[in-house]
């Protein structure tokens, strides 16, 4: 299938200057530059109040609709980033229409990043933040038993290792998972990185460049690393991956929705086609991440909630 329309533009403006490279940009460009394309992300939603905490000393942004009940289901949410950027400003607008189509209250948790911080401080903190919030559910409005943890890209990888921790621990577990567009093999093996790996604005060297900025000393088959290969998914909650089909991480996500399956885990995958990675932050120049928005909002919500247009 071809590109959605929207994003063929910039996929041709992307080509046209050359397929400028992340790898050579120094860490305060790729990161100016991830928040200046926040500009794609659509008209701001409103109709929702934040928060900024800190609880424990560590940072989150709780994102709740207005005028809703005093609790809530929550959606735990890790950013995207390659392990080195994102952040609050990067996913402000996606957590703000979640937290309002979903009726959930939305928690953002700020992990540190590298190269400042290098494997496993990200996976740490989304481990410690996830508790933190278990820990104050009712000081923040949380149904404990309506816990989504979600993330795309890099904050995928953390929302399934942030679960299977808890599973190992025997500690609380969430009631589901939400994988959108998940890092999950720091190899580099599948097809779609070799297919999609250099015209689609997130390439190949931007994934690697985050993982070798993250983890420079760790085997990139160290189970926390390439997760992909696990054979303890049985008893994870309820999964759904989202995939795009010019996403270099297409095939890894689609190869963790038949690991899950073989495992005894019950996930559905979906793949939207036309979009890249990153697509999810679009919905300014997206029709498919308008949709996704919905979709995801629909099987995080309270099953109770009626849908919200």
């Amino acid at each position: 299938m071809a590109l959605e329309s929207g994003i063929a533009q910039l996929v041709e403006a992307f080509i046209a200057a050359g397929r400028p490279s992340s790898r050579e940009q120094n860490i305060d460009d790729r990161r100016a530059a991830y928040i200046a394309s926040t500009a794609l992300a659509g008209e701001t939603e409103t109709r929702v109040q934040i928060e900024d905490i800190e609880l424990d000393a560590m940072a989150f942004r709780v994102i709740s609709p207005l005028n809703s009940a005093e609790t809530l289901p929550c959606v735990i949410y890790y950013h995207g980033g390659c392990f080195v950027s994102g952040g609050f400003a990067t996913h402000d607008n996606q957590l703000r229409q979640l937290a309002w189509f979903s009726g959930c209250r939305v928690i953002a948790v700020q992990y540190r990043l590298a190269p400042e911080h290098t494997f496993p401080a990200a996976h740490n903190d989304a481990e410690t933040g996830a508790n933190i919030i278990w820990k104050y559910a009712q000081k923040l409005g949380v149904d404990r038993e309506r816990i989504t943890l979600a993330g795309d890209s890099a904050g995928g990888h953390l929302a399934l290792v942030t679960a299977l921790r808890l599973k190992a621990a025997r500690q609380w577990q969430p009631a589901q998972l939400m994988l959108i567009y998940p890092m999950l093999d720091a190899t580099a093996r599948f097809a779609s990185y070799d297919h999609n790996g250099q015209d689609y604005i997130i390439t190949r060297d931007t994934l690697l460049s985050g993982y070798e900025m993250y983890m420079p000393k760790t085997d990139p088959l160290h189970p926390e690393v390439s997760p992909l290969w696990r054979e303890d998914f049985n008893g994870l909650p309820p999964t759904h991956i989202i995939t795009a089909e010019f996403d270099p991480l297409c095939d890894e996500g689609e190869a963790l929705f038949h690991q899950l399956q073989k495992q005894g885990v019950d996930c559905t995958c979906q793949r939207y086609p036309g979009v890249i990675h990153g697509f999810f932050q679009l919905g300014g120049v997206s029709q498919t991440a308008r949709n996704a928005m919905r979709e995801v909002a629909w099987r995080v919500r309270s099953p109770s909630a009626e849908i919200i247009s």
